[in-house]
């Protein structure tokens, strides 16, 4: 990732100070918190159902049946991306809970599921909602060489093919996460001295990495491993469907908020200042979808009530200068 430092046109806060009044009257107007409330517990308690009621049936080798046991792991996938999408996104926006503790313990949830917290709000807030769709500054847009999200990425001839094959990727997404990904991204991030703005050290951090992963490894696949009846390879095989299922659900919900051809990619100047302030660069750089749905907009999978929430919260942060 670059260093160049990016500053955003924030002489004229008219239209960031317009957003914000709007945003906050339509709490007020329709008598909403800007916190999670009682569909906010449902459907944690639901996701989380999801993900460990069919664990326990398989552990405990409930179901001999194959394809039962496959199905048992696509729907861990699920409960595993709505965990993400419903509760730690929302935890980590600060809109799950007003308790401050809750919304961080929510927050952690990522840990059960394989991924690292901190990694994530550094990824997700500190470089995805401050430099959206920014080249060389936002990581969500800058995946191996084979993959490209970006019109200023580097073009090679593989790319013409990548509508066929990023499909494949896209569900190795929360295997690389349990894996590889969080290593390689918190010696990155100790390189980039992002570390030190959440007051920790790359030491602490990464003895609590290597502990969650073996904590997550090891009731997830080394407990299936020692007490199922199945042998090593299909369980093997279910845990990477299980993953494949939540990194392909994640992708599909991901990639339309901000890699559409509906989106822009602005560049900064030679000095690293952007044309436009922060507030209307998060909108240029971020669509909408799905807002008629009852699944994906309303009250159960990603939910509208976290989508007003998460752009209140942003609207409500000092506005960004520099990583």
């Amino acid at each position: 990732m670059s260093t160049q430092q990016i500053r955003f046109n924030n002489a004229n806060r008219s239209f960031y100070n317009t957003a914000k009044k709007r945003v906050d009257d339509y709490f007020k107007e329709n008598n909403l918190s800007r916190y999670g409330n009682a569909q906010m517990v449902i459907k944690s308690i639901f996701m989380f159902a999801l993900y460990f009621t069919p664990f326990i049936l398989l552990i405990f080798n409930v179901f001999d049946n194959l394809w039962l046991q496959s199905l048992l792991c696509v729907l861990m996938g699920f409960g595993m991306s709505g965990i993400g999408l419903s509760i730690m996104h929302d935890a980590n926006h600060g809109s799950y809970a007003r308790n401050a503790k809750l919304n961080a313990l929510m927050c952690r949830s990522m840990n059960f599921i394989g991924g690292s917290s901190i990694n994530w709000q550094l990824q997700h807030n500190t470089l995805h909602h401050t430099y959206t769709n920014i080249h060389d500054h936002d990581e969500d847009i800058a995946p191996p060489g084979f993959l490209r999200f970006d019109p200023h990425a580097e073009y090679k001839k593989i790319h013409k093919y990548q509508f066929l094959y990023a499909w494949f990727f896209y569900g190795l997404m929360t295997i690389m996460w349990a894996t590889t990904k969080d290593f390689q991204q918190l010696a990155r991030y100790e390189r980039m001295g992002l570390l030190v703005t959440k007051k920790t050290t790359f030491r602490k951090q990464l003895i609590l990495l290597i502990l969650n992963k073996l904590f997550y490894l090891g009731y997830s696949l080394v407990l299936p491993l020692l007490v199922m009846e199945n042998p090593w390879y299909q369980i093997i095989i279910g845990w990477s469907i299980m993953h494949f299922t939540c990194g392909l659900i994640l992708a599909l919900i991901f990639q339309p908020a901000h890699v559409v051809d509906l989106t822009e990619f602005p560049l900064p100047d030679s000095n690293g200042n952007m044309a436009d302030d922060w507030a209307a660069h998060q909108l240029k750089t971020t669509t909408n979808f799905a807002q008629k749905s009852w699944a994906f907009s309303k009250k159960t999978f990603v939910g509208a009530l976290a989508a007003h929430a998460k752009l209140l919260y942003l609207l409500g942060q000092p506005t960004p200068k520099m990583a």
